[in-house]
């Protein structure tokens, strides 16, 4: 489980193709520190298992199906990432509860710059808009954010500048795809309450 709290930017240093996958090496001193075989590491929001680590990189597999489903597919070398590793058993909950698998994606529609904030707005797929609330949590590339507005087809956050300057969501642009990922609370009332009215209607 993650927090949406980014500990660090990190940056892919290498794609490999391996045909149904690809293999990513990425530099992140921090996230790697204490980092082994089998960990978990949020990648932009997408929680990927370490292959190998060393000098401050770790390597990651991921599945095309992951690909496909999220924004990690237009990786490159270069490509800046937001990374966080799991929160640990007894440490503060600084974000919400964050699983590490994604929903879906939206893409970045405009940024409205003021004098210390800016507010952004996201494209928001059908499927995801009721769970996606006034002043609820909604996790984009990895990080935790309050919604400021939530539309039938988008909703808006608003950035704070240690935001803009230690994530990927300060270099985002009109047009980028950004990973989303709801708050799985939501989902869950949803699925009881639909349970509870089937049987209701027994």
């Amino acid at each position: 489980m993650f927090t949406g709290i980014v500990e660090e930017l990190g940056e892919v240093t290498a794609v490999e193709n391996l045909g149904d996958a690809s293999r990513f090496r990425l530099r992140g001193p921090i996230v790697t520190e204490d980092a082994k075989h089998g960990d978990s590491i949020a990648v932009n929001g997408v929680c990927l298992t370490v292959v190998e680590t060393g000098d401050g990189e770790f390597t990651a597999d991921v599945m095309a199906e992951t690909l496909k489903r999220s924004s990690l597919g237009a990786l490159e070398t270069g490509s800046r990432v937001n990374l966080e590793r799991p929160t640990a058993v007894g440490a503060r909950l600084g974000g919400h509860i964050v699983q590490g698998h994604v929903d879906g994606t939206g893409t970045v529609v405009e940024r409205t710059p003021s004098e210390n904030w800016e507010i952004v707005k996201i494209s928001l797929p059908a499927p995801l808009a009721r769970y996606v609330v006034e002043k609820g949590s909604i996790t984009v590339d990895g990080v935790s954010l309050t919604v400021v507005d939530a539309g039938i087809d988008h909703f808006t956050i608003s950035l704070i500048p240690t935001t803009l300057a230690l994530t990927t969501l300060g270099i985002k642009q009109p047009g980028d795809t950004v990973n989303l990922e709801v708050d799985v609370i939501a989902k869950y009332v949803e699925r009881l309450l639909g349970t509870q009215a089937e049987e209701s209607a027994k």
